[in-house]
């Protein structure tokens, strides 16, 4: 039996990729986008630790994330990167509504994740493939 999504499960963020997306969302890149309120939201809930701290099964940013669409039980492999990083192949901006979503989350965690539309995105981590922190890249 699986657990059913929790719409804020706790989230780890390191305080590299907090301190960036901060700027990011105070820059005009950010503004009007939908979904940057859910994620400013997620900033402010999430448990902040040093890069070197970061537990190796949590998706931050640039790492290459496996996850599921409870809904429709697709599978998708991507990398959670910054806007201008997006458009290069199997890339995710964190400024996206399903990049936002997977920020902070661990492997077997799932999200219930408001999307434009008023529909609701229900996301579960499968396997975090690679991780900066983990791979002793602490400032990437």
């Amino acid at each position: 039996m699986q657990a059913a999504p929790s719409s804020h499960p706790p989230i780890i963020v390191s305080s590299l990729d907090y301190d960036r997306i901060e700027q990011l969302l105070e820059s005009d890149l950010a503004h009007g986008l939908p979904g940057v309120d859910a994620l400013e939201q997620e900033l402010r809930r999430a448990s902040v630790v040093e890069p070197q701290d970061m537990p190796a099964g949590v998706v931050t940013m640039n790492s290459t994330v496996r996850f599921e669409d409870v809904k429709t039980g697709s599978q998708h492999a991507l990398t959670l990167v910054y806007p201008k990083g997006a458009g290069a192949p199997d890339t995710i901006s964190v400024l996206a509504p399903a990049g936002s979503a997977l920020l902070g989350l661990s492997v077997g965690q799932s999200i219930a994740w408001p999307m434009p539309g008023g529909r609701t995105l229900e996301l579960r981590i499968l396997e975090v493939i690679s991780q900066p922190e983990a791979e002793g890249q602490f400032h990437r």
